[in-house]
């Protein structure tokens, strides 16, 4: 489940170099890919069918699942299963006969973690295309050769990204100024993968504190008088009409909630959540 050699990038940038990348095309015909109409009209309805992830809290605050072209971050606390939560994504479009190229950043998902995560699946796993990558100009290297990877690989239709805030952790350099600039350059990209491919896209993240003043407005640790956890990047690496945000929020070691907090067109409060309960791992309704 190892990409092939082609198909990571092979030339390793510097920090100022993915500053100064051009700007993503916003051409339709930059990013070519095959027309639906040569598709039989079950392969057409099936390739428009919502990614669930067989976790019946998450898929029911989604309406059903993440729709086609869209994209899914999952934000928690360590131990809060968002990673083996993208691993079910994989698993449930695997069943469907579905490609998956799944990008881990940390060590959280790795090969073997996958494949464990398939056993039941076992004959489909060439469907699933793993690679690692731990710094940040390899990820962004990555994302603008996703399109190449995907003309190779027309069948692939989700991607994950296994903890994005790692690369931007080890990257304890970098100024302000050039991490605002990365963080639109990615957004660029993630836009254009979704609008021309038609891609969909699963991303894990931790968590930040941030320190507020009693009025709620950011604050130092000399002005602060509480702090929250929140999204380690924010949102503004984000196109906000193609995402949904959903934050794990532990209540006890077993117990929480799911809480969606911006969906496509809303933001700036919980739309829904949904509590749940920890078993072997996994993410159940609660039964309380």
């Amino acid at each position: 489940m190892t990409l092939p050699s082609s198909s990571v990038p092979s030339t390793f940038l510097s920090q100022e170099d993915i500053v100064s990348l051009p700007t993503p095309p916003t051409s339709q015909s930059a990013f070519p890919h095959p027309t639906p109409w040569g598709k039989s009209a079950a392969a057409f309805v099936a390739s428009a069918k919502p990614f669930a992830s067989s976790c019946a809290p998450l898929d029911g605050i989604l309406e059903a699942g993440l729709p086609q072209g869209h994209i899914l971050e999952l934000s928690g606390p360590p131990g809060t299963a968002k990673d083996a939560l993208a691993r079910r994504f994989a698993r449930t479009a695997v069943e469907a006969d579905r490609g998956v190229l799944f990008v881990d950043m940390q060590n959280m998902s790795t090969a073997a973690t996958l494949r464990a995560e398939l056993d039941s699946v076992s004959e489909r796993v060439h469907l699933v295309h793993h690679l690692s990558i731990f710094s940040l100009p390899e990820l962004v290297a990555f994302l603008y050769n996703v399109p190449s990877f995907l003309d190779a690989n027309p069948s692939i239709p989700l991607l994950i990204l296994s903890s994005i805030s790692f690369p931007f952790q080890t990257a304890a350099d970098l100024s302000i100024s050039s991490r605002t600039a990365v963080l639109q350059q990615i957004k660029q990209l993630l836009a254009r993968l979704c609008a021309a491919r038609n891609l969909t896209i699963v991303i894990t993240s931790q968590m930040a504190t941030k320190l507020l003043k009693p009025d709620g407005s950011p604050a130092n640790f000399d002005t602060g008088s509480r702090a929250v956890l929140v999204p380690q990047l924010g949102h503004t690496y984000l196109p906000s009409g193609r995402t949904y945000r959903v934050v794990i929020v532990p209540q006890t070691r077993t117990t929480g909630l799911l809480r969606l907090i911006s969906s496509p067109g809303h933001s700036g409060q919980a739309l829904k959540e949904a509590q749940y309960e920890m078993v072997d791992g996994v993410l159940q309704p609660s039964q309380s």
